[in-house]
Order: structure tokens, then sequence, then C-alpha cells
């Protein structure tokens, strides 16, 4: 979340962000946590006077009692008595105005980074990069659901039979060619300097509003309500979390971890053709990247992600483009995004696959996860955060793109992996 103090010393900058999001009633609420923040300074104030007065009468009462003024030492107890009074009902004060700030913080976005263009929707969203061939498919050319038909690969309906919509299974090669594109990205990050970790698929709120997705995505998370836990939407959430309340050392930063998981998202209100087949799942497989940085380093660090991610997608000889999110598309957490999105032939569509995401402080500010910098002091990280890469649609992808009459290629990358260069 926003830290106060930046609110309050640059109240017109955080307005103009905001409006880049078209975010409703920012005046209101920037005012608003502005007048809770100033009761609770002040209250504080009056709070430590009053605590500080008591303190000082505590050591006085005690003197008068070893030299024998017991008559004074009651007076002044009695004043304690009236102090202790005022400071519980301060106390009472500041925690309501305490939580009251939390909770309006909580409503409150990222500042766009300076880059980022005004926008209202994903039509407003620039391409800034653009690769690759989009292959030239016969006219008979069918798109992945119906392909996983074909080759018995994926099965949709036995995933729904034995969970619902949104829970494929999938058979023979097309499992392995899942596993085969989860080794591989994992290598390939490996490669790249990241510390692979195996983390929990399910996380205690602390964890969901330490990064960004409680509650503002509470609705689209799945709640185990009797252990009070939540299926994690990304390997973002735990994997960031390992460094919760930390002081990390700032010779550690940079700090990097990738780690696969299966990822749970309710994905309520999507439906239509746009979501068939892998395109929206409310389970998928995703290998995340995660980066720990120091502020002056952390955007040379988000180009250095999409250089790596741009590079995966080289080898897999997918086409593909890079869009600089406009701020009403930008998540509620970052202060930039980058979304790549391959082509997919057969639907004549993009999809997005990946996101690449500078969060700054804002995550960091909830996690409580500093440094101490050169002249000793505490300072908060920038945190950010990849998908290398979600694995539904470059399946669907590959399935597409390398379709021939014969068959479906193995992108030449993966066959040390898959052990088979052609599903028929």
């Amino acid at each position: 979340m926003l830290q106060v103090q930046f609110i309050r010393e640059n109240k017109q900058a955080v307005l103009e962000g905001l409006a880049k999001r078209s975010f409703a009633n920012a005046q209101t609420i920037i005012e608003e946590v502005l007048s809770t923040d100033e009761t609770r300074r002040s209250t504080q104030v009056l709070l430590d006077n009053i605590l500080a007065e008591s303190n000082k009468l505590s050591k006085e009462i005690g003197n008068l009692f070893k030299s024998g003024e017991a008559q004074k030492a009651n007076l002044l107890k009695e004043k304690t008595g009236q102090l202790k009074d005022q400071s519980k009902e301060l106390t009472e004060k500041l925690n309501i105005a305490t939580s009251e700030l939390q909770e309006l913080l909580y409503q409150i976005p990222n500042i766009p980074h300076t880059s980022v263009v005004a926008g209202k929707s994903e039509e407003d969203n620039e391409e800034i990069f653009s690769e690759g061939t989009i292959p030239d498919l016969n006219e008979n050319a069918l798109p992945h659901w119906e392909l996983a038909k074909k080759y018995d690969i994926i099965d949709f309906d036995l995933g729904a039979k034995i969970t619902g919509a949104g829970f494929p299974v999938y058979k023979g090669k097309g499992a392995r060619l899942q596993r085969a594109l989860i080794n591989y990205f994992l290598d390939k990050n490996i490669k790249a300097g990241y510390k692979e970790v195996q983390v929990p698929h399910l996380v205690n709120e602390a964890s969901g509003i330490a990064t960004g997705q409680l509650p503002d995505k509470e609705g689209q998370m799945y709640h185990a309500s009797v252990d009070d836990l939540y299926l994690i939407p990304t390997a973002e959430v735990p994997i960031t979390n390992i460094h919760r309340n930390d002081l990390v050392k700032e010779a550690d930063l940079p700090i990097q971890y990738t780690g696969y998981t299966p990822c749970f998202r309710r994905e309520a209100g999507s439906y239509g053709a746009h979501v068939r087949g892998l395109n929206r799942l409310h389970q998928f497989d995703k290998v995340e990247i995660v980066r720990i940085e120091h502020p002056d380093n952390s955007y040379n660090a988000l180009n250095g992600m999409v250089d790596h991610i741009k590079e995966i997608l080289r080898e897999l000889k997918l086409p593909y483009r890079i869009l600089r999110l406009c701020g009403g598309d930008t998540g509620f957490v970052a202060a930039l995004t980058f979304d790549f999105e391959l082509y997919s032939t057969a639907q004549k569509r993009w999809l997005e696959i990946s996101s690449a995401s500078n969060f700054e402080t804002y995550q960091a500010n909830r996690l409580k996860l500093r440094f101490k910098n050169s002249d000793g002091k505490s300072q908060l990280v920038h945190t950010l955060n990849g998908s290398s890469l979600a694995l539904p649609r470059v399946l669907a992808g590959i399935l597409e793109n390398y379709q021939t009459e014969n068959g479906i290629k193995i992108p030449e990358v993966l066959i040390p992996y898959c052990g088979f260069d052609t599903i028929d």
C-alpha cells in the first residue's frame, strides 16, 4: 500500500496518478486518508504526553513514599488514576483511527510509473514490441480444443466430470508436453540466476494481504473457510511472503526466486467463446519469477525480466508482442506492467501468456520488507514478479501454431524434455 507520508508530501502527484487509472472518488478518499492520519497523529501526541506525565508522577510517588510523605503521594496517585483513564480513552481512539487508516489505504491502488499512459481498459494499452513469424496454416487448421480431442491429449469433459468446468485432464503426450514446459521454464530461470523454491499452495490471510491479493481480489480466490486458508492464484504470493517482516542485508540484494505451482482462480463472470478450452481455467500451471531489489535498480531489473521472457519465446519460436499497460488496465498493486501476448493462428487472436511488473514499494510496505541502507537507515525494497511462463495459453499456442496435416510438431528446444518430436 502507499505510505501515508508519501501521500501527505505528494498529494497532487498521487491524485494525478490515480486519475491515470480512472480511479473513482480519488479526491474524497485521499482527503479522508489525510484527515484520519491527522487524527491518528494528534491522538498519538496526546497519548505520549499523558504517558510521559504518568511515568514522571510514578517516580515522584515512589520518592514521596520513601521520604514518608504518604499524604502527598496519595494525592498524586489520584491524579495518575485520572491520567490512566485518559490514556485508556486515547488508546482506544488511536486504535480506531489506525484501523480506519489501514482500511482506507487498502482501497487505494499503486501510483502508475510516469511512462504509463492514462486509459480505462485494454483498448488503451500500447504495443511497444513484436517479434516472430505468424505461420501460414492451411484452411483446415483447428483450434487447440479440437486438436486436444483429435489426438486425445487433453480431456475437458473428463475434468468437468471430476471437478467442473475449467479443470482439464492432461493425458499421454499432452501431460508429457506440459511437464516438459515446466522443466524447461525452470531450467531457463535457474540458468539466469533465479533460485528454485517449492512453496505451499495454500496461504493464510496475512500472506494474501501482504502481496495485495486481499482484500482487492478476495472474490476471485478459492477460500478454505474452515481453516481460513486461500488457494494461491499465483506463486508470487507464497514466494514473496518468504521475506515478510524481514530486514534483509543490502549486500544480499537482489534476491531472485523461481517456482512452479498450480494456480487457482475462480474467474467469476468469465463466459463465452473467448474463454474456451485452455484460454481461461480455474486451475492451471505456471512458473513464476520474483525479484527483491534495491530501489535504485528495480527498473533495470524489470527490463532484464522482459529480456529473459523474450529469450524463452524466441527459443519456442512463437510469434509474440509486448504491451505496456495503460493506467486503467494496470493491476491494483503494480506501478508498471508489461504484458506478453502470443498469436494464436487458429483462433486468429492474441492470447496473454505473461506479465512482468514492478510494484516499487507498494508490496514491500504491506510486507514490512526492508533493508538497511549505507546510512544505516531501514528502507523499503522494491518487489517485482513475472510469469515465465503461464502454461495453458503457451500450450494452446504450440498446439495451434505447430500443427500440420500429419500431426503436431514439438518445438525443437522442447524435444529433449519431451522425448518425442511429434504428437500424432
